[in-house]
């Protein structure tokens, strides 16, 4: 199982407090350091010093760390032209060596597009561009240098694009679908995904999903083999007001986060990893909230990660 961190900036933080966190992450042996792609506060409260865009975070991070892996979770294609998108991914898989991945979901949440002027179309026409999108940035990644790229569809065109930059991994970064979509969702991801991901759902809902996903892959006949992950909020401490004030930061009650996330003891959370990995999991994304409190991390690192 590889452990992953996975961050919220929309919330109010500044890319100084990304860094301190991602290259903890790397050093303490996390597999990955990903963060959110959205423009505006989610949660009421303050929103401190604002949202950052993900993919210039992520250039940031490609030069500022050496070997940890980074991604988002997920970016909307409401956000950004499949074009530009490519070539915004190829250059900061090149800026990294190749360490990143991309997470590419419809998007969501109407009021950061109210308020920043981005359309915002109903979900049948989002998962249309999602669907283009998907088609447009495999083909612009793994088009032959020196040939073209063409494309035609209901959202978008593409007339001989030369398909460049290219990304380091080959034959294109990994990309990452997730949902409880019960239909499109698994029909795309056994498509294009090189892995699946379910967040912040129960066990129960984890096994469903998964195996929408298996059927999917089966049905089209997939000859590849696809990973399925978990994102699940966490809140681990040794004690019980550790433990309360985690799960204060992450936003919920601490019953509440025992049974829908990952929170209590070191061993408590590693018995539930085990039951995820019993479902099929081999990545589960800890959903950090509180970016200041990197002893959380240190305590993860120390007695969760040997354990799974």
């Amino acid at each position: 199982m590889k452990l992953r961190i996975m961050t919220e900036p929309q919330e109010g933080t500044t890319y100084d407090e990304l860094l301190s966190v991602a290259q903890a992450a790397e050093r303490l042996g996390f597999d990955a350091f990903f963060r959110s792609d959205h423009y505006m506060r989610i949660r009421k409260g303050d929103p401190g010093p604002g949202s950052s865009d993900a993919w210039i975070t992520l250039a940031g991070l490609a030069r500022d760390t050496s070997t940890i892996r980074l991604g988002t979770l997920v970016t909307p294609v409401t956000f950004r032209l499949p074009g530009p998108l490519a070539i915004s991914v190829a250059q900061v898989d090149q800026m990294s060596g190749g360490r990143v991945e991309l997470g590419l979901g419809t998007g969501w949440f109407d009021a950061e597009h109210v308020a920043y002027g981005i359309p915002f179309p109903p979900v049948s026409e989002r998962f249309g561009r999602f669907e283009e999108q998907l088609e447009i940035l495999v083909g612009l990644w793994t088009t032959p240098v020196g040939k073209t790229f063409s494309f035609e569809g209901a959202h978008y065109r593409l007339a001989d694009s030369p398909a460049l930059p290219k990304p380091v991994q080959s034959p294109r970064p990994p990309i990452i679908i997730g949902g409880f979509g019960a239909k499109r969702t698994p029909r795309l991801a056994a498509r294009f995904a090189d892995e699946y991901n379910l967040p912040f759902h129960t066990l129960g809902d984890t096994g469903v999903a998964f195996d929408r996903v298996r059927k999917a892959c089966e049905a089209q006949g997939r000859d590849r083999p696809i990973v399925f992950s978990a994102a699940q909020a966490v809140a681990v401490g040794t004690g019980d007001a550790e433990l309360a004030r985690r799960a204060e930061a992450a936003g919920q009650d601490l019953a509440a986060l025992r049974a829908s996330g990952l929170a209590g003891t070191p061993a408590e959370v590693v018995d539930k990893i085990g039951k995820l990995a019993e479902l099929g999991a081999e990545r589960v994304y800890l959903q950090v909230m509180d970016l200041s409190d990197l002893d959380q991390l240190e305590l993860i690192a120390a007695e969760v990660l040997p354990h799974v």
